[in-house]
């Protein structure tokens, strides 16, 4: 090889160097444009998350602004009232008045349940206005503002405000009333006049016994009452309980499938043979079977006459 072939290969070289070092270069330049263009979009991003945010917030203020404030009232209790502490075994009120029930079983109803959580009268106060809703709310917050000093007086206020629910007192001759339905069983009929009995509080055993008798359904109770009949009104509930068992032991006894009688294995019977019979007849002295011959069709004791041709 020639010094001027190398020469010439060498200058090749050198333009390929420099073209490779201006590519690389402008590779460069283009990576450096593109980590600006990306820190500008990230910026923005920013910018616009940021702003959305705001605007976020800013809305949420506003809708708090414009939301109706709580209805602020004064409460009819008095300090002492207020200050008093709940009982911590109190799990929130199950009897609820909403001003159309009788008030009277309310009251009863919420006693009942106090006698197991304890409390003084003030913590009945502030319990018993968490049993009322709808109209009885409005009605108690309707009242002046510490008003009520004690639960006696609460209880006098409610009563007096729903008199109109009261149920009437039940009489002794509500018992007459009470009859036994049709299809009705003797122990929901004597359950529904026994609480019929508490409801009226009477301690007049023949006038119970006479309302029991008239109102129970024509059967063998009712006749076993009337034949014997009975003093009090606990002889009639003993004398339900035995027959009502033993009325359960008859329809068991009805409605119980009764086994078949097993078929008894039937015996051949012995054939009963004629011994006179077998001593006249004997199989060797049978006659053996001899044809009918044909009987004469004529007139008896002659041949039939000939007729004569003409």
């Amino acid at each position: 090889m020639s010094m001027q072939q190398v020469l010439e290969i060498m200058r090749g070289l050198q333009d390929d160097m420099a073209d490779s070092k201006i590519e690389q270069e402008h590779m460069q330049a283009d990576l450096d444009a593109s980590h600006v263009r990306n820190d500008e979009l990230r910026r923005v991003n920013e910018e616009l998350r940021r702003s959305l945010r705001n605007n976020q917030v800013q809305r949420e203020n506003e809708e708090v602004e414009h939301l109706t404030p709580p209805r602020e009232f004064s409460t009819p209790f008095s300090q002492e009232i207020l200050d008093a502490a709940i009982p911590n075994t109190f799990a929130g009120p199950k009897a609820i008045f909403t001003g159309m029930e009788d008030p009277e079983a309310h009251l009863t109803a919420f006693h009942t349940q106090m006698v197991l959580v304890g409390g003084s009268g003030a913590a009945r106060c502030k319990l018993f206005m968490s049993t009322l809703t709808g109209m009885a709310m409005d009605w108690f917050i309707s009242l002046p503002s510490g008003h009520i000093t004690s639960f006696q007086q609460l209880s006098q206020l409610f009563r007096e405000q729903y008199l109109a629910n009261r149920a009437p007192p039940p009489v002794s001759y509500d018992l007459f009333d009470v009859k036994q339905y049709q299809g009705e069983s003797l122990k929901e009929y004597i359950n529904r006049f026994g609480s019929q009995v508490v409801k009226v509080g009477t301690s007049e055993e023949p006038m119970i016994v006479y309302a029991f008798r008239k109102g129970v359904c024509p059967g063998p109770f009712c006749e076993s009452i009337i034949r014997n009949r009975p003093r009090t009104f606990a002889e009639i509930r003993r004398r339900a309980v035995e027959h009502i068992a033993s009325e359960g032991e008859v329809c068991e006894k009805r409605t119980s499938v009764v086994p078949a009688r097993p078929r008894a294995q039937t015996r051949a019977q012995p054939v009963r043979v004629n011994e006179t019979t077998t001593g006249r007849k004997k199989p060797e002295g049978r006659r053996p079977y001899e044809t009918r011959k044909p009987q004469p069709q004529g007139p008896a004791g002659g041949d039939r006459p000939v007729r004569e041709r003409a």
